[in-house]
């Protein structure tokens, strides 16, 4: 019941911020495609700008958020199209969420994601030498924690499955994103609400240690675009993963968005209509470009 509250509350909102919305004309969409074998959640679609047919685009794969109860890739599908508008090829997947399915379930959705890139790269003009990927809210913390898979091998070795081989996340990008869990907050008892039905054995000291992003980040871990806003009820867990990338070396950007006039709140980056959102995914889109021609 906890769930699906959740969850009708969250579509609700998500209905309103995109109503009227249709898919660009400049967007060529590949809806639909099954990379793994469940045909229910195991699901994905691909846009890519029609404009750039025939070339191997840079890839941007999408972790969606949603308090790891809620989401799809049809609630993310107006914001990935609008960044395939900014030249990239970009995944958006559905994984499996709680309580039908417990961590590291969304883990290994999003391996089986970048296996199936891997291997259709020539087929779908992938370019495996920019893989970027983004993840906003509960998919910032799922990105993370997969960043750290792919670039600490003791970690890796908590896990079953396997990275493929070869696979380099260039950038990342984490938006509003829940990275750290402190119990003794009173403002994270929804968190922690959540984790209980998300973690297998409800959130133990051992779980929440597992699942600490910036306990496990080290200097390969990859370029990272960090983001928050003035009225994020997460904007105290970005200085948690910036001062761990800090203490690792690795390059990043931070940015804060909003001002006195203009109150932003949780993912706002996905209302594509608002000017804000524009302004934070042309930055993003940005970062990630930097890296294009290295």
């Amino acid at each position: 019941m906890f769930s699906d509250t959740i969850r009708r509350q969250f579509q609700a909102s998500d209905d309103i911020r995109d109503a009227g919305l249709t898919t660009p004309d400049n967007i060529m969409r590949l809806d639909d495609i099954l990379y793994g074998t469940d045909e229910t959640w195991q699901i994905m679609d691909l846009y890519r700008p029609k404009d750039r047919k025939g070339e191997k685009l840079p890839v941007i794969v999408s972790i969606h958020g949603g308090g790891w109860v809620y989401g799809d890739k049809e609630r993310y599908q107006f914001y990935c199209m609008d960044l395939a508008l900014r030249g990239f090829a970009v995944i958006n997947f559905t994984y499996r969420l709680a309580p039908e399915f417990q961590f590291p379930a969304p883990l290994e959705d999003t391996n089986l994601v970048m296996a199936w890139i891997c291997a259709h790269a020539e087929e779908y003009g992938l370019d495996l030498a920019h893989i970027f990927a983004v993840g906003d809210s509960a998919g910032a913390h799922a990105l993370g924690i997969y960043c750290n898979i792919c670039t600490n091998p003791a970690y890796a070795e908590k896990f079953s499955f396997t990275v493929p081989d070869g696979l380099r996340i260039r950038a990342a990008a984490f938006n509003c994103g829940q990275y750290s869990i402190r119990p003794e907050r009173e403002r994270e008892k929804l968190t922690k609400e959540l984790l209980s039905v998300y973690l297998p054995e409800k959130g133990t000291k051992e779980e929440m240690k597992l699942i600490d992003v910036p306990a496990y980040i080290t200097g390969n871990f990859p370029p990272s675009f960090v983001m928050t806003a003035n009225g994020d009820f997460l904007s105290e867990q970005a200085p948690l993963l910036t001062a761990a990338l800090d203490r690792n070396a690795v390059r990043h950007a931070f940015h804060l968005y909003g001002d006195e006039k203009h109150v932003l709140g949780h993912v706002f980056h996905c209302d594509i209509r608002s000017e804000a959102a524009k302004i934070c995914n042309d930055d993003e889109c940005g970062f990630f470009q930097t890296f294009l021609s290295k």
